[in-house]
């Protein structure tokens, strides 16, 4: 309630600089991206389901249906970011459709854990079409402060999925088992297109059309690599996220099978997703009073002491009473909102020359270096919750001495100015 009062108030703010087509375009870009969170967060009520038809029963390994979608995600954005460069944006959002349109198929008639993976996979690249040349749309039509207004909302209506989506899985796996799920994601992908197709027009001018080069990786890497601060903050952002993978991963788990609490789940993920939406609202509001710095600072200290306090209360014990795991999840994911409303801004800050391929190198290093992170130490979360903070903190502390090498670096060199 708390997000959905902030939003509307947000909204009405809106209104009075925006006209009737760009509230629709707003929402309609806000729909494109919101498709991922549907199809990560919708499942998770279903793993241990999907687990026992297709006979795999380790639910440590079943978090592959979460984590893997996330390779497609950071791969498939190398590709159609430069792609919709070259031939415009509708077609590639077309494409990337397509492809989630038959991964999805290929998950409904998985027989295995192995092709189940494949298509969660394929989801990802499917779904990074979308995600990422939403960004280039909303460059295309605005900058400036005002394409900071529209990004908010649509960041604000994305993070909003993940407090519906796993009621939706729950509510499709309880009337018409797990494959509903992905009818559902592929239902709402049709309508989202559909409407693409017909409202939205082409952005991408012709005049600013750019041949596609099969070296503008290497080029982009290159120059990308220049900048101590840009890969200094990459990192962090894989270290981060894969410390919440682990969180989203294991989940489930955690709660249907540590606590028992099966049906209360999907209310359980929502509470702790407001959190998240909470702070991110509220970063919006302090970062131009305090710096994007100061709070990723103060936002990656709390991240590590919270990680570190459980571990050093509950080392060695069982899993703590809900409620006190609840206050630790809170505490963390409220950090969240202001580290991830702040890491890629300040990662990019540098490369706005390059800012197309550099986005997409940024969320392809921070994929690749989360999903192993996430791997490793979900397989360790079977038991207790203990491995989950473990690795929040590590991952926390690890940010926390590349966020102040950096600083003091960068003191160096204006101090030798």
């Amino acid at each position: 309630m708390p997000v959905l009062f902030c939003m509307k108030a947000y909204f009405c703010r809106m209104q009075k600089t925006m006209v009737k087509p760009q509230f629709e375009f707003v929402a309609l870009m806000a729909s494109l991206m919101s498709i991922v969170a549907l199809t990560i967060d919708a499942l998770l009520p279903a793993i241990s389901h999907i687990g026992i038809d297709i006979n795999s029963l380790n639910p440590t390994r079943n978090q592959l249906l979460i984590t893997m979608i996330f390779l497609g995600l950071g791969v498939g954005q190398l590709f159609f970011g430069p792609l919709s460069d070259s031939y415009g944006r509708k077609p590639i959002v077309y494409l990337g459709f397509t492809i989630f349109a038959i991964a999805s198929i290929i998950c409904v008639l998985s027989p295995s854990l192995e092709w189940m993976i494949v298509g969660r996979i394929l989801q990802g690249v499917g779904l990074s079409a979308p995600r990422t040349i939403t960004i280039s749309i909303i460059r295309d039509l605005y900058k400036g402060d005002y394409m900071a207004k529209i990004m908010s909302f649509v960041t604000a209506f994305f993070i909003l999925i993940p407090v519906v989506a796993p009621a939706v899985g729950k509510a499709s796996l309880d009337n018409f088992g797990w494959r509903s799920i992905f009818y559902v994601q592929l239902f709402f992908a049709l309508l989202v297109s559909i409407w693409f197709w017909k409202r939205q027009p082409e952005t991408l001018k012709l005049a600013y059309k750019i041949p596609f080069s099969k070296t503008i990786f290497i080029d982009g890497l290159r120059e990308f690599c220049k900048y101590k601060e840009t890969v200094g903050f990459t990192v962090i952002s894989g270290l981060i996220t894969g410390a919440f993978l682990v969180y989203l991963s294991a989940s489930q788990h955690i709660f249907e099978s540590q606590y028992h609490l099966v049906e209360e789940f999907p209310y359980i993920f929502a509470g702790l997703a407001v959190s998240i939406g909470l702070s991110t609202f509220l970063n919006g509001t302090l970062v131009l009073r305090f710096g994007m710095r100061k709070l990723l600072l103060i936002s990656l200290s709390v991240f590590c002491g919270v990680g570190l306090l459980y571990v050093i209360l509950f080392l060695g014990l069982p899993n703590p009473s809900l409620p006190v795991l609840l206050i630790f999840l809170t505490f963390q994911f409220f950090c969240l909102g202001f580290i991830w409303g702040n890491l890629r801004s300040i990662a990019m800050e540098p490369i706005g020359h390059i800012a197309g391929i550099g986005a997409a190198i940024n969320g392809f290093i921070s994929t690749l270096l989360a999903i192993p992170i996430a791997t490793l130490i979900g397989n360790y979360v079977d038991k207790t919750v203990l491995p989950l903070f473990l690795g929040l903190f590590i991952c926390g502390f690890l940010s926390l001495v590349i966020f102040l090498y950096i600083k003091r670096s960068s003191s160096r060199v204006i101090a030798k100015i």
